[in-house]
């Protein structure tokens, strides 16, 4: 074995084991310098990103001075460190057409489904185990590369067993499920996309005990955007006494952050920075409007640093923010180094 690959096994494994158990905030920007410089070397198309910067990796000694990559680049480049692994899991991200999907290399579905789990228990506690978990994604599970729908079978089974959790758009056999459990006055997380939730709730509006949902985002075209607030006012009217959250979450990240507070609550391995809109190589400021920048210590494996297209309010520290939607024009946004190179 060559001594650069002994290198990467190496860091490697001890990167992995300090996120796996859970970066307290104090450790969280020597995990992440740690994970910079590890990347740097390891993945190819990071590398030439930082080195078109001209920024120099031994000067860089504070978190705010990482680059962060357009996430864009997981549309035109692999955006691999290390070595490609053959059995590795690929996640793509929804697309319309004409639009070209993001791909995410996972070489181990056993971290990403750790990773979850670990953001799920931050936020709900080990008691989502004793929950059962109904799963409403149409438009998700009829792709077999959606990461969502790998982390929604992650949490069915890690709840009580059920001999169905998945529903697309049988509303009625999903409401005689969701009844049932009620009356027998079981405890039940409903996850779900965003529109479909809506067209549920509309369809079945009711008294729902007992009943924890959450929705992942998503209108695809099926209406008009709804801010956070506003989205749970009207699933609150619909779904009456159930406890509404949010699921915020992407293809090219493997944590995920939940609704806590009237705001998101980063998990451990993950923080939100904000980003001038006009200039992506510019910080912008703590409770105004921004775009994200955002650390994931769990992506060990691809980029932990991605400059994302979302936008809204991160208070300071990272550790909570608000979504007010997407930056216009996404896509011919921000610096668009090797986007086709």
């Amino acid at each position: 074995m060559k001594t650069s690959e002994k290198g990467y096994l190496s860091q490697r494994k001890e990167l992995l084991t300090a996120v796996q158990k859970g970066v307290q905030p104090i450790d969280f920007e020597d995990v992440a310098l740690a994970l910079f410089r590890f990347q740097y070397r390891f993945n190819p198309i990071y590398q030439k990103y930082v080195n078109l910067l001209n920024v120099r990796p031994e000067e860089v000694e504070k978190l705010p001075q990482i680059p962060f990559l357009p996430i864009e680049m997981f549309k035109n480049h692999t955006v691999i460190t290390g070595p490609p692994v053959e059995s590795s899991t690929v996640f793509r991200s929804s697309r319309t057409t004409g639009q070209k999907p993001s791909q995410h290399f996972v070489p181990s579905l056993e971290h990403y489904h750790h990773m979850c789990q670990q953001c799920l228990y931050h936020s709900l506690g080990a008691s989502a185990r004793d929950y059962y978990w109904l799963a409403l994604l149409p438009s998700y599970l009829e792709r077999r590369d959606a990461s969502l729908v790998y982390m929604a079978k992650h949490f069915a089974a890690l709840g009580k067993p059920l001999s169905r959790h998945f529903y697309l758009d049988d509303y009625e056999e999903l409401h005689w499920q969701l009844r049932n459990l009620m009356q027998a006055g079981q405890p039940v997380i409903l996850l779900g996309v965003t529109f479909a939730l809506l067209d549920f709730a509309a369809a079945y509006p009711g008294k729902y005990e007992q009943l924890f949902v959450i929705e992942t985002g998503g209108m695809k075209g099926r209406g008009r955007e709804l801010i956070r607030p506003e989205l749970h006012r009207t699933l609150h009217s619909t779904f009456r006494e159930a406890e509404i959250s949010s699921e915020y979450g992407m293809t090219e990240l493997l944590s995920q952050a939940y609704w806590q507070g009237g705001r998101f609550s980063s998990p451990l391995s993950m923080r939100v920075f904000p980003r001038d809109m006009n200039d992506p190589l510019r910080t912008g400021d703590w409770h105004s409007h921004a775009a994200f920048n955002i650390v994931d210590l769990a992506n060990i494996d691809s980029c932990a640093f991605i400059a994302t297209d979302d936008m809204g309010k991160v208070e300071k520290g990272g550790r909570r923010f608000e979504v007010l939607g997407r930056l216009d024009e996404a896509e011919l946004r921000g610096c668009n180094l090797m986007y086709t190179g």
